[in-house]
């Protein structure tokens, strides 16, 4: 484990990253953040742009209205997306990445890199 010499900075909202006092092995917590198999299908969907519960259901093959309800629920507690609800009827709902969300494009990007050339 290493230090970082950085001063603390306040942040401005929930989606400032925050500074490390120590660097630690964080690929098990990323991946606790990221959640399975599922959230990467949901996070490809929502790299194109905001979508809806039905259009991230009918482009998802094969998950469930339960397990994409339990994802988009992880992924928000985590603040990787944003839920924003709209008073119509029935009730319209986004989702939308933050900028921590946005954030993991790179990464995913750099495994489908790698699996395209070593699968």
């Amino acid at each position: 484990m290493s230090t970082l010499e950085n001063e603390k900075v306040a942040p401005l909202s929930n989606y400032v990253p925050k500074i490390p006092k120590e660097i630690e092995c964080s690929v098990e917590r990323t991946l606790e953040v990221i959640g399975g198999k599922w959230a990467f299908l949901v996070l490809r969907e929502l790299f194109c742009g905001t979508k809806r519960f039905g259009e991230l259901q009918r482009q998802i093959t094969g998950i469930s209205p339960k397990s994409l309800t339990d994802i988009l629920r992880h992924l928000e507690e985590h603040g990787v997306l944003e839920r924003m609800a709209f008073p119509t009827v029935p009730v319209t709902v986004e989702y939308t990445l933050t900028p921590k969300g946005q954030d993991l494009h790179q990464i995913i990007r750099e495994m489908k890199l790698w699996s395209a050339k070593w699968t």
